[in-house]
């Protein structure tokens, strides 16, 4: 006879992972499941195999962008339960772009991992991924990827505009603007802080379209959130609504067995690409896009994403590279407007979290034009997302630059760059840390003109570590003080979706890995050809080979913990810059009993 403990249990299995595996069970371990569940206070009709929703929320006071998903995650849960699953929360850890050091991209990868073991190692059926700020967007899909449960995105949505005398301000790119108008006198310390408490007014990441935007709209985008749902202002009722929808939708898909690898094809990616052409995204979305692909095990390339994104028109004004934020970028439609415009270039067929097309999502999209304050009726427009037929630009997207400089590529946000510069030849001015190169800039004898081409070493993924956002390296004051706004910048970094300029990014292979950046001297001659795509240094193959032989790696920058593992271990930009031992789906088995 059994010496377990016999107690009123389920005992008809039911093919779900949460009742086969545990709330299910029979004997001591079902017990332990369900008694240890039940002192929060749950019913016994939640061990019955309704559907358990993870809520996978990245809330934390120390990202702002992100301090408001707590509400969040209730009005999800209403949802669940309205729908008849089992809502059940639980923290990950949290990136705040604006405090985390030395960059938040630092930890994606270790945000991945705990998405993915919290959802692999409990009974979830599905999960609601709580995002907003820059990298807790990819990093919360790329740990769902290698999982592959259902999985539905909901972000946290934009702040409302920034306000400084009477205008407009957009968080980052305001930020870059009014330091160069500080650096060189054109705007005073007061009105400097007057600014300063004028741009972040209310919960909801950056409103500009930068990399949280940008994510946002990735992700409506993939087909991962529900439509409409990118641009919803953070403190708008409607928001709250779309994550009870979402609650709702989730335990559906648990019971359709809508996975996310059925989301996340390759037509779905094509789309992402082209989407984020069209709004005039950050550059980071490449970085994000490829190590997504690499977790669900679809194979997209950097000649992919440039090939998916030419000729693709830029049909939304929005900062750093046009004129509005994205509570207008709501009101005038959202992305669903511009994927209505677009719709001939997309994947159409392309399934989405609805369990429709996104060709079917956005049949009925209206793009709606606005009227200046006060005007009449019927009065002069404007518009935030242009008609395909008149657009900002065409093929104003990413682009993806290869040459001697960056074999494995680089990239450049064309709509944020001045368009003198996209073809331009200078000599380089190189600096092997940003903090050498912040000393310079003060320096009034700086040897640099307009014409200067500045080159930073040693930012990128392993070099820095963590490929920090550095790569729009300040205007030195001397060229600042004189009118100068923009110069070529070329390095292995990133650089904020909020901001702009002619600025080379991304360049692989690194210098810390001996990349030719690393060999790059000041003097130098350096080309850049933005339509030709072509990133060249202008040495020869045998100077190069000497420099190389002198070349020494730098020193290590930890021998310990998480940033070791990371250095150990992380793929270069054109790969996403993942942990090579985390590409690939792993899948949802069950692991073994823990008593």
């Amino acid at each position: 006879m059994s010496d377990e403990p016999t107690v009123d249990e389920p005992d008809q299995p039911i093919g779900r992972r949460s009742f086969d595996h545990w709330f299910g069970e029979k004997g001591r371990n079902g017990f332990i499941h369900r008694s240890w569940m039940k002192s929060q206070g749950f019913t016994e009709e939640v061990f019955d195999g309704r559907p358990v929703i993870g809520i996978c929320n990245t809330w934390s006071e120390l990202t702002p962008c992100n301090a408001h998903l707590r509400r969040l995650a209730e009005s999800v849960k209403r949802g669940v339960w309205q729908a008849g699953g089992f809502p059940v929360e639980f923290p990950v850890m949290s990136l705040g772009e604006t405090l985390l050091r030395p960059t938040a991209m630092l930890f994606r990868n270790l945000l991945s991992m705990d998405v993915e073991e919290s959802l692999r190692g409990n009974p979830i059926d599905g999960v609601v991924l709580l995002t907003g700020c820059d990298k807790t967007t990819p990093g919360s899909i790329m740990g769902a990827a290698s999982v592959d449960l259902p999985t539905i995105v909901v972000t946290g949505g934009p702040m409302l505009n920034g306000k400084f005398r009477g205008c407009d301000i957009g968080s980052g790119t305001a930020v870059w603007r009014f330091t160069q108008d500080l650096n060189a006198g054109r705007m005073s310390a007061e009105d400097f802080a007057a600014a300063e408490a004028g741009q972040s007014r209310s919960n909801g990441h950056c409103m500009t379209m930068g990399t949280a935007s940008t994510m946002a709209c990735m992700a409506e985008a993939l087909g991962l959130q529900l439509t409409g749902s990118a641009a919803i202002p953070a403190v708008d009722s409607r928001r709250y609504v779309v994550a009870q929808k979402s609650g709702q939708r989730i335990v559906e898909m648990v019971k359709e067995d809508l996975k996310i690898s059925d989301v996340l094809t390759r037509d779905a990616f094509a789309n992402a690409v082209r989407a984020n052409a069209a709004i005039g995204g950050s550059t980071n979305f490449v970085i994000h896009l490829l190590a997504i692909a690499g977790r669900v095990g679809v194979d997209v390339t950097l000649d992919d994403i440039d090939e998916w994104a030419r000729g693709v028109p830029w049909l939304v004004d929005l900062q750093p590279s046009g004129k509005y934020l994205m509570e207008d970028f709501y009101y005038a439609g959202g992305l669903p407007a511009v994927l209505k415009e677009i719709l001939p270039l997309l994947k159409t067929e392309a399934i989405t979290v609805t369990g429709r097309t996104i060709g079917e999502n956005v049949a009925n999209a209206e793009r709606i034009e606005a009227t200046y304050p006060g005007a009449a009726p019927g009065s002069q427009t404007y518009a935030v997302i242009r008609p395909v037929g008149d657009p900002l630009g065409s093929g104003a997207g990413t682009a993806v630059l290869k040459g001697n400089l960056a074999p494995d590529g680089a990239v450049i946000k064309q709509s944020a760059a001045s368009e003198r510069l996209l073809r331009h030849r200078g000599k380089a001015l190189v600096f092997s840390s940003i903090e050498e190169y912040d000393k310079a800039v003060e320096d009034p004898d700086l040897d640099v003109d307009e014409d200067t081409v500045l080159v930073l070493q040693n930012a990128g993924p392993r070099g820095y570590p963590g490929m920090p956002e550095v790569g729009n390296m300040t205007i030195p004051r001397k060229l600042a003080e004189i009118g100068v706004d923009d110069m070529v910048r070329i390095s292995d970094a990133r650089m904020s979706g909020t901001a702009y300029g002619t600025v080379v990014l991304h360049v692989t292979p690194e210098a810390a890995v001996g990349g030719p950046l690393a060999l790059v001297r000041t003097g130098d001659w350096i080309e850049l050809d933005v339509p030709a795509r072509r990133l060249h240094l202008d040495v020869s193959d045998e100077e190069l080979e000497k420099r190389r032989a002198d070349w020494q790696p730098p020193t290590p920058p930890t021998d310990r913990g998480w940033a070791r593992l990371y250095v150990d271990h992380v793929t270069q930009a054109n790969q996403g810059c993942d942990l090579d031992f985390l590409v690939g789906r792993t899948g949802s088995a069950v692991g073994r009993q823990s008593h």
